[in-house]
């Protein structure tokens, strides 16, 4: 698209007529829809200011307890189905235990006579 300043002469006569047309038929437009009693689409209409619903205590107080009925439902049904089982507890035998202690001690023991010598 062109800037004005590369226009030539003539082009520009032709802009400023095509504004004036336009201008004019949008004044015709508005007259008309000023008759139908609406405002017309050129005048920029207020803002709507938007007003923030307040609940009152008693249904915010039902609301709450709706809430907690239905996460109540929703975990007993999770639960049954068991879409989330809890872990297993993996359990270690006596003598697994004893063996890792036995390591441990070891592994000290060799440490401490490192550090004596």
């Amino acid at each position: 698209m062109k800037s004005f300043s590369e226009l030539s002469v003539t082009d520009l006569r032709r802009v400023i007529a095509l504004k004036e047309q336009i201008e004019a038929l949008e004044g015709q437009l508005g007259a008309l829809i000023g008759e139908a009693g609406e405002a017309s689409p050129t005048e920029a209409s207020a803002p709507v200011k938007r007003v923030k619903r307040r609940l009152s205590a008693a249904h915010r107080r039902k609301l709450i307890k709706a809430l907690a009925r239905a996460r109540k439902i929703r975990w007993a049904r999770a639960k049954a189905t068991g879409l989330n089982p809890a872990p297993k507890k993996r359990r270690m035998s006596a003598a697994g235990r004893a063996a890792m202690s036995a390591a441990a001690k070891a592994r000290w023991a060799s440490v401490r006579a490192a550090k004596g010598a």
